[in-house]
């Protein structure tokens, strides 16, 4: 795969409680990614950008949510595509030491 497309496949990591939970007892993460990414695609980039082994990989598009303004003017923030990595035992992803 091209490597320029690997980079720009993973937006960034997914800060929730609800991930960091998961991290902490499942060791499983959680991605932003582009919306047009798949599995294996995902799967691969990050496997190269991380120098991990990723056991399962689970893929959702997340809906846009419809706000509204103070003015009475309805607004849809845009769709995007969450992966959630489960990585093989012995494996991790430390984000602190990537900045």
């Amino acid at each position: 795969m091209n490597v320029e497309r690997l980079y720009s496949i993973i937006l960034g990591p997914h800060v929730s409680e609800k991930s960091t939970i998961m991290g902490e007892l499942n060791n499983q993460y959680t991605f932003k990614v582009v919306t047009d990414a798949s599995k294996p695609e995902i799967k691969e980039a990050v496997e190269k950008l991380f120098n991990v082994v990723v056991e399962d990989l689970k893929v959702l598009n997340v809906k846009g949510k419809t706000k509204r303004s103070g003015q009475g003017k309805i607004r849809r923030c845009s769709n995007w595509k969450k992966a959630y990595v489960r990585l093989e035992t012995g494996h991790e992803i430390d984000f602190a030491d990537l900045a």
